[in-house]
């Protein structure tokens, strides 16, 4: 997410607080089976896959993700807005309280997804990890019996990964995309210079030139198609966007684009289960 949407807020929503002690991992060695967190939670990227409060269950919003480091640090985003907390583990226990988030406007949705998880991430959570190495998950459930399913995700490449376009910037504000167009544009780079994809309606392909932080595009050859409203407006403003000289940051599975005239895309990774491959 860009640095100009980072004007921070003090809000109590989250903290992983408290100071545990990691020297724990693997099963607690009682026979019991036991996950001890520490080793298993720190270091990684986990996805919040959904969010169940007394028996309903949602799915979360693209981007929603935390990640806890060894020094006892908490950062992510709940769907819209990014969160920094401290962290501390023991044993199975993660413990929860304040921190600060973002203050960016949301669509509804999203906004209840948010609130909703800000409220579950309070207080002490028992951890539980399954799997190995990029295949693994995270289980943190609430005194009550809520619970947050999360999978670890694995950074994606700039090259090579189909980046689906899943909000569009202009200035300093996000918007979510036309109404009918989620799913429908996105965008991949080729070892060889090149970027294909599709802009909302049409496919397309062209050249796009890689440079430190700079992208920059040649002109782009699409298919000449009519579409619904809402997918030409989606297509014209990628249009103005995947043009010559812009800047980009990849940020572990997020890529952000802007264009000199102050207009931007965000695209996300496809997850793991959605990869060529997976079933």
């Amino acid at each position: 997410m860009r640095t100009r949407r980072m004007a921070l807020s003090v809000l109590a929503l989250l903290t992983l607080a408290a100071c545990g002690s990691e020297s724990g991992s693997g099963d607690s060695g009682d026979g019991s089976g036991a996950v001890r967190a520490g080793p298993a939670v720190t270091g990684v990227r986990w996805k919040v896959s959904s969010l169940t409060v007394q028996g309903q269950k949602s799915t979360a919003p693209d981007g929603a993700h935390i990640e806890i480091d060894a020094e006892g640090k908490a950062t992510g985003s709940l769907g819209c807005n990014r969160f920094t907390a401290d962290a501390g583990l023991d044993g199975d226990k993660v413990t929860i309280g304040p921190g600060t988030t973002t203050g960016m406007g949301c669509a509804k949705d999203v906004q209840r997804f948010e609130n909703a998880l800000g409220k579950a991430l309070h207080g002490e959570l028992r951890a539980e990890v399954a799997g190995e190495g990029d295949e693994r998950t995270l289980t943190l459930t609430t005194a009550r019996g809520d619970s947050i399913a999360l999978a670890s995700e694995p950074a994606a490449p700039l090259v090579g990964t189909a980046w689906k376009v899943t909000a569009l910037v202009s200035g300093s504000t996000a918007t979510s995309l036309p109404a009918g167009t989620k799913g429908k544009a996105h965008l991949t780079f080729g070892k060889d210079g090149s970027v294909a994809g599709n802009l909302g309606c049409n496919s397309f392909h062209g050249k796009a030139k890689v440079s430190g932080s700079t992208l920059t595009f040649g002109p782009l050859a699409s298919t000449k198609m009519m579409c619904a409203g809402p997918r030409m407006e989606l297509e014209r403003v990628l249009l103005r966007v995947l043009k010559g000289t812009t800047t980009y940051t990849v940020d572990h599975r997020t890529l952000s684009i802007d264009a000199g005239s102050g207009e931007g895309l965000d695209a996300s990774a496809p997850a793991a289960d959605e990869r060529p491959g997976r079933g």
